[in-house]
């Protein structure tokens, strides 16, 4: 797996309440041809669809579920899930387990992209790693 550290939603990020990825993605703003009137629209994923690698690096305790939803803004104000994960139960919340989370899709038109978790009862601990990556590794051991 290929990681780049400008494309890190998430560091070892506590999540104990339903909240928004550490960091926010800026796709910067889209340019406009020569000779054309409007900017060019953004197709973030038109042909190899992106990987995000969403994994537990701690251990979660005390939630029923959590689930990762992927949100566009053109803003950074207000977001929309474009994805959004299975809700997975707290006993298959260990370390190094992946979510499957959909890989990014045409839908992600804005500008910023971020991930959102939410949380389900009331968790006393547990962290996420989370990234675009160039490709998701997933061998089991």
């Amino acid at each position: 797996m290929i990681l780049d550290t400008t494309l890190v939603f998430s560091d070892r990020q506590a999540v104990t309440a339903s909240a928004p990825s550490t960091n926010t993605i800026d796709l910067g703003v889209t340019g406009t041809q020569f000779g054309a009137t409007a900017p060019l629209v953004r197709d973030i994923s038109l042909g190899n669809p992106l990987d995000l690698s969403v994994s537990v690096s701690l251990p979660f305790a005390g939630l029923t579920a959590l689930q990762v939803s992927v949100q566009s803004s053109n803003d950074a104000v207000t977001w929309t899930s474009i994805d959004t994960s299975a809700a997975i139960p707290a006993a298959q919340l260990v370390s190094g387990y992946q979510f499957d989370v959909p890989k990014l899709i045409q839908a992600a038109t804005g500008r910023y992209l971020r991930l959102y978790f939410t949380v389900t009862g009331t968790a006393t601990q547990g962290a996420i790693n989370a990234a675009i990556v160039a490709s998701r590794q997933s061998n089991l051991l």
